[in-house]
């Protein structure tokens, strides 16, 4: 396996954890649609979370908190959107999170944010 696929599923492991850590249940896991796809659907008491995981070495030229754009936000929310309206829930509460991980010599860094709708 490419080096750059085992450092994404490294972070998409660690994004779970810490997820879990703060309260969100997993729902589903790399969502296909012929749209693109969603990493992680969560669920908590606030609703759904539609989870981008984006994991970068430090010292990256783009932070993987910056790596969404708006154009990429709003996709993520017309694919959360045709989800929930899939499933019968078009009325649920939602949100999107980034999951930022920051891979450096002292460890992985994990920033959770979550992006107003676009």
């Amino acid at each position: 396996m490419e080096p750059r696929r085992v450092l994404g599923l490294a972070g998409e492991h660690l994004a779970e954890r810490e997820l879990a850590r703060r309260g969100l249940r997993v729902v589903a896991r790399n969502v296909r649609t012929r749209y693109g796809e969603i990493d992680l659907i969560c669920r908590d008491a606030r609703g759904y979370a539609f989870v981008e995981v984006k994991t970068r070495r430090a010292g990256s030229f783009v932070a993987a908190a910056e790596a969404v754009d708006a154009r990429k936000a709003a996709r993520l929310a017309a694919l959360a959107q045709a989800w929930l309206a899939h499933r019968g829930e078009r009325l649920a509460v939602w949100r999107i999170v980034i999951a930022a991980l920051t891979v450096g010599a002292d460890g992985t860094a994990v920033e959770l944010v979550d992006l107003d709708r676009v």
